[in-house]
Parts: C-alpha cells; structure tokens; sequence
C-alpha cells in the first residue's frame, strides 16, 4: 500500500508520526530491508505530497529511535542495528507501587527475549498520557494502557481512541464508552470487593461493625466504595466510610479494609498499643496481596485480584494477537487477621 493511502488528514495522531508508523510497518513487513536506502526528504516530500516540513519531523524521530541513519553524501537507510523482528511494547501505568512490579515482571516474564518493553507512568494525568501516546505512535507492536485518570480524561479517551484496536490493550480497567475491539484484562471493582466479602460473610458476622478506610487524597476508583455498601447493605451490617484511620478511634468489635500500607501499619500499632488481638478483637483485610501480608502478624486477610496472572494474561494475547476482554480473577484469600 502506498505511503499516502495510509496518512489519514482527519486523524488527532500528527502526518509526521502517522509517517514514522507507516515506515515501519513496512520494515516489519518486509517491504523495506535493512541497508536500504529510502528516500530523501524531498523526494518523499514530493512523491506523496506532504509538506517538506511533514517529512523532516518524521526523518529525525526515525533517526531518533534508530530506525535510519545517515550516511554522508548517500542518502539515509534502514539501520542494520534496527530489528522489527522483535515484538515492542509500551506499558502505560498509572503508578510505580508493589502490585504495579507484579504485573510489569508477569508481562516481561511471558513475553520473554522476544520482545522489548518499555515503561512510562502517567501519574493519573490524561495530559501526559496524550503526550506519550502521541510520541511513540509507530514505534510499538503493542500499547498497554492502565487507564486511570483524575485529570485531563478526555484528552487521554480520544487519544487512546486513535490507537489502532489490535495494537491496544487496556489492562486493570476498561474505558467508559469505548467500543472498540481491543484486548482487555480488567478488574470489575465494585462487583469483585463485593463478591469477595460474600465469599467471607462467615468471618465477618462475629464483627459488630465494618469500617472502609478510602483515602482523600490517593487515587482508587470509587466502585470500591459502592461494593462495600452494596455488600453491607445486602448484610444488613453497620458501616462506615472514613478517610483515614485517626478519623475513628478502634474499637473492639469492628472490623476494617484499608487500602493503603499506611493505613494498615496504623491499624496494626493501634492494635498493639490498646492490647487488641487481631482475628479476635478487630477485624483486618487489606486490599492487594504482597508477600510481606502472608507472614505479617501471622497473615493478614486480603481481597485482591491475581496481578501475576493479569501480566501473564496481556502477554499471552498479546503473543497470540488475541483481542478478548477477560475478567481477572478476585478473591478473599483468608488469614488470621479476620
């Protein structure tokens, strides 16, 4: 296909990087080789009709991400060290934290030596989403996304929107309103914390009251607070939704899901200082398993999705050009904590 029928004027991605993706599609094809030389930036200029300046954008990322180089007084080529035979992925996060790890080493496990991935964080700005996506169209086989957002979503919908369906996977939640038929692996929050704490309903009936710690000021998808209502509405159980654990003082008889380390270390020394047992006294569960739960004060009660098999199940379609929306497994994982 030519280059031309391939530059759409309509799209939100700029001619310049539609031109860079259109290059090396063409080399992971085979229809330009290593060593060849590919035309000068006049002479694409002039033989797709793109301005001068399109062509000189897209030549010098090309050079940048070592697809070309020049040779003095020849022209430019296909860099010999450039390989299109290895899949290339960019993973998108929203923050760097122990679950995010689990998932990044999943992904990089079973992807294995032939791939290369890479790792950005946007920090919950759809504005610095927008931008990395924009900076690296054409240069990756595969984009994955954790689309959480507090700020700039739009700019961060439409953008990811532009990305082409089978080279998209959304990871750990899906968009609202997207259509498209790409790969997803997500969490259903509201519906997973509140089956979870069905699955532990038995624990939970020797607790007179069940407390959310929800911080203010860290991002979590509020679905999580529905389900727990929705759960403590189903069990006619007394409940309470703070924002951190100084809001409440501890009480016997209550028991708690915190989210964040903070929070759970907290309730921990609180614990101790008022001579409390965990298990019998206070209720605990944490949100996300680490390993470090799994010995702390002989185990600490978690709800968590399966982060390992999150990685392990993008990279599998990901090696498969598999498009399905799979839901990751949630559960209750049970400790003397509760």
């Amino acid at each position: 296909m030519e280059l031309l029928d391939r530059i759409d004027a309509a799209s939100a991605v700029p001619k310049y990087i539609q031109v860079v993706n259109a290059i090396i599609a063409d080399i992971e094809s085979g229809i330009l080789k290593r060593g060849e030389r590919v035309p000068s930036i006049n002479e694409t200029s002039e033989m797709y009709y793109l301005s001068r300046d399109t062509i000189e954008k897209a030549y010098k990322l090309l050079r940048k991400k070592g697809v070309i180089s020049s040779v003095k007084g020849k022209g430019c080529y296909i860099s010999n060290t450039f390989s299109a035979d290895k899949m290339r992925v960019l993973l998108l996060f929203n923050k760097l934290s122990a679950y995010k790890k689990t998932v990044y080493y999943s992904i990089l496990k079973t992807l294995g030596e032939d791939a290369v991935v890479d790792l950005q964080i946007h920090h919950f700005d759809g504005k610095i989403c927008e931008n990395l996506i924009q900076e690296s169209i054409g240069k990756y086989n595969y984009y994955v996304i954790m689309p959480h957002f507090t700020t700039h979503v739009e700019a961060a919908t439409q953008v990811i929107k532009s990305i082409p369906q089978d080279k998209l996977v959304l990871l750990d939640k899906n968009i609202e309103n997207y259509t498209g038929k790409c790969a997803a692996v997500y969490q259903d929050f509201e519906r997973d914390i509140r089956n979870a704490l069905h699955s532990g309903k038995d624990l939970l009936s020797k607790y007179k009251k069940f407390v959310l710690v929800y911080p203010k000021d860290i991002v979590y998808p509020f679905e999580i607070v529905k389900g727990f209502r929705h759960f403590c509405r189903e069990t006619s159980m007394e409940h309470a939704v703070v924002n951190s654990i100084c809001q409440e003082p501890i009480s016997k008889g209550t028991a708690y899901i915190v989210l964040e380390e903070s929070d759970l270390a907290d309730l921990i020394k609180e614990t101790r200082a008022k001579a409390l047992t965990l298990g019998k006294d206070i209720g605990l569960i944490s949100y996300n398993d680490t390993p470090l739960k799994n010995i702390l004060d002989n185990g600490i009660t978690v709800i968590s999705t399966d982060h390992e098999q999150m990685g392990e199940t993008a990279a599998y379609m990901m090696k498969h050009k598999l498009n399905e929306k799979v839901h990751n497994p949630f559960t209750l994982i049970r400790r003397n904590s509760l």
